[in-house]
């Protein structure tokens, strides 16, 4: 990321986080909700003023304070989400930069007040894994944070998610394999790929083609565009997903909506 608004447009779509959810076939359990954040990316906000981002960041106090709010809005949440992705960058400083251990350390720490009860998902971007990873690089991240790619179950043969690094082909080659999989576990593939959440633009944007919903969300961290710190909120029902992108001012202070309330209840 450098401090180029047309060169993030360009590139808005080269990170991609994707969560599939399948159409309602099998034994339903009842609906729930998830957490998806988009990049704290500690270090960015003060290098974004200063018009130096190819540095990683000497000051990142600002980010920490927002994913603390942001670990303090969901806890009060009622009913609990399943679970919370954070999608990448989880930091600024680039793999073997300076900064990149501190920042690091800050950002468990801020998450480490997460409820219990509420599982934490982390996915990579490019500033975690590097412009152009290397085996060095996945394997720092995945000693730090988790594997780079993963999927799992959320109701087995219902409700599957999937989550990769998609700047090269290969993440994608792998996601296609994972797909012809749980395709295969679940007898059927017709218009069973529902949505794909993505981080990356600091903005919230996205769009519908052919049933399949796209959805950018913007940041915990630096915001590049009009929308203000923020996480998304997604509604898994029997046969939709709906979601909502909240500010974490408004997340904090009035909890869900009453509409989405009434679809948890149903």
């Amino acid at each position: 990321v450098r401090c180029d608004q047309n060169l993030i447009s360009r590139y808005k779509t080269s990170i991609l986080y994707s969560v599939f959810v399948l159409d309602a076939e099998h034994k339903w359990t009842g609906p729930f909700f998830f957490i998806q954040a988009a990049d704290p990316q500690l270090g960015l906000m003060k290098a974004w003023r200063d018009g130096d981002c190819d540095g990683g960041g000497e000051e990142w106090a600002e980010e920490v304070e927002l994913t603390k709010q942001a670990v303090e809005a969901i806890n009060q949440l009622r009913p609990r989400p399943r679970f919370m992705v954070l999608c990448g960058d989880l930091v600024h400083a680039m793999p073997g930069t300076p900064f990149r251990e501190g920042q690091e350390k800050d950002l468990k720490a801020a998450l480490k007040g997460t409820d219990p009860s509420i599982p934490l998902v982390f996915v990579s971007g490019n500033h975690d894994l590097g412009n152009t990873p290397t085996p060095s690089t996945v394997e720092q991240y995945c000693r730090e944070w988790g594997d780079d790619y993963f999927s799992f179950w959320v109701i087995p043969h219902f409700c599957f998610f999937f989550f990769l690094f998609s700047f090269f082909p290969q993440y994608i080659n792998t996601a296609q394999t994972e797909l012809d999989t749980a395709s295969r576990e679940r007898k059927t593939c017709k218009n069973w790929v529902k949505a794909v959440f993505s981080g990356h633009y600091h903005r919230n944007a996205g769009g519908c083609h052919g049933g399949l919903d796209m959805v950018v969300s913007s940041a915990i961290g630096c915001q590049l565009g009009e929308d203000t710190h923020g996480v998304r909120v997604v509604v898994v029902t029997a046969d939709n997903v709906i979601h909502r992108y909240y500010s974490l001012e408004q997340l904090r202070a009035r909890g869900l909506d009453e509409d989405l309330k009434k679809l948890l209840q149903a």
